[in-house]
């Protein structure tokens, strides 16, 4: 391969992390000027606020009317505890993982809460698992809709009926805003703030389906709930949690922030053109990898390919036969290089995931940044692996 120098063009917003991911275009921090600083969340204007946060998120995502929707701590990671800890033990339940985000609400399952009837479903780094294995009908299920570290998604949700005697749980923290939730097939649906519309971190999303609110009311967990994680009172829903009235203190400049993704969402067309950014954006690293001779994506199957946290592997014979540490070793430092040169900055894969790349392309990134970043991306391998085999 003939080494050649860098290229000229430059993305013009080098942030392609998978979380905290890029700003929307145009931000600046005097978008947030009016948030309510120094006040109390409890006051009428943080409720206010809080409460429109909640009434954009059904606009933009359509969640139907009779779900709820409450904002809730520690981002996605808390929003998906809060649903296990109070919900899973009325009935077995299929735990799906082909990623390490999966692999984490297994352990909490099966090791934490110790669930008598917990049954795994597991697929390798780059697969999903058998989808016909999963018993959707008379079992609880909990599942990542896309999976951000193997760049793996569910191509829809067909696999689950809508007449179900359980409670579906899905992680969609790196799907919501950039792929099309089935409503009706998911009970608690979660995700954080930072992802697709790059929000600020700290904060989760937590929708409940009335069969959700139904589980709440109707089953006692047998173990200890921190107050965090309390939905109910009496046994009935804490319904202030779904208009607003948070648990705990939220950051009203992170809200401020919120509201203004929302707002820069709906002014491109709302979910649809959130969508049609995301699959825009991802279409140019696949349509890349395609005529790329050294990379391939982690996703085997084009059905399941992530339009958010594309991941990719390295796949150049000379360097596969090197072995799986040279091949790690060659990812480290392409990524190295790039974020030296300002033009690419957390593009590594998950410390947990097979060595390579992972670029995110959820609608806040430019298409522009992206058909910039596949030269750089070209130039630093083939400047490594000069290297590694000179």
């Amino acid at each position: 391969m003939t080494r050649h120098h860098a290229p000229e063009a430059r993305p013009r917003a080098p942030y392609f992390s998978s979380g905290p991911c890029a700003k929307r275009p145009g931000w600046t921090l005097q978008a947030l000027e009016d948030a309510a600083l120094g006040r109390s969340h409890r006051a009428k204007v943080g409720k206010t606020k809080l409460a429109q946060a909640i009434d954009l998120t059904r606009e933009v995502l359509r969640v139907p009317d009779d779900y709820r929707i409450g904002i809730v701590p520690a981002s996605d990671t808390g929003a998906v505890e809060m649903a296990m800890w109070t919900m899973l033990g009325a009935r077995g339940v299929d735990m799906l993982a082909w990623e390490s985000f999966g692999e984490g609400w297994v352990t909490d399952a099966v090791k934490q809460l110790a669930l008598e009837d917990a049954r795994v479903i597991t697929a390798d780094y780059g697969f999903l698992p058998d989808l016909s294995q999963v018993d959707a009908a008379t079992r609880d299920v909990v599942f990542t809709w896309n999976g951000t570290t193997s760049g793996v998604r569910v191509p829809n949700a067909d696999w689950i009926p809508a007449e179900r005697e359980g409670v579906v749980i899905c992680d969609a923290t790196s799907a919501a805003f950039a792929q099309r939730l089935d409503w009706d097939k998911l009970d608690v649906v979660t995700f954080s703030w930072q992802k697709v519309l790059g929000g600020e971190a700290a904060h989760g999303m937590l929708i409940l389906s009335p069969r959700a609110v139904a589980r709440l009311e109707s089953f006692k967990p047998p173990r200890p709930l921190p107050k965090i994680f309390r939905l109910t009172k009496g046994g009935k829903l804490i319904e202030g949690i779904f208009k607003g009235e948070t648990i705990n203190t939220p950051s009203m400049l992170a809200v401020e922030d919120y509201l203004d993704a929302l707002a820069w969402a709906k002014s491109i067309g709302g979910l649809d053109g959130l969508v049609a950014r995301a699959d825009a954006n991802a279409g140019t690293i696949h349509d890349w990898v395609a005529r790329a001779d050294w990379v391939a994506n982690l996703a085997r199957d084009p059905a399941t390919l992530s339009n958010t946290s594309v991941c990719l592997t390295i796949d150049d014979p000379e360097i596969v036969a090197l072995g799986q540490e040279a091949v790690a070793a060659l990812a480290k430092k392409m990524v190295s290089r790039l974020e030296g040169e300002g033009v690419a900055f957390d593009i590594g894969a998950y410390r947990d995931a097979p060595p390579g790349l992972r670029i995110w392309c959820g609608a806040t990134v430019e298409r522009a940044d992206l058909e910039a970043l596949t030269a750089w991306l070209d130039w630093a391998f083939e400047e490594e692996k000069a290297a590694l085999v000179a």
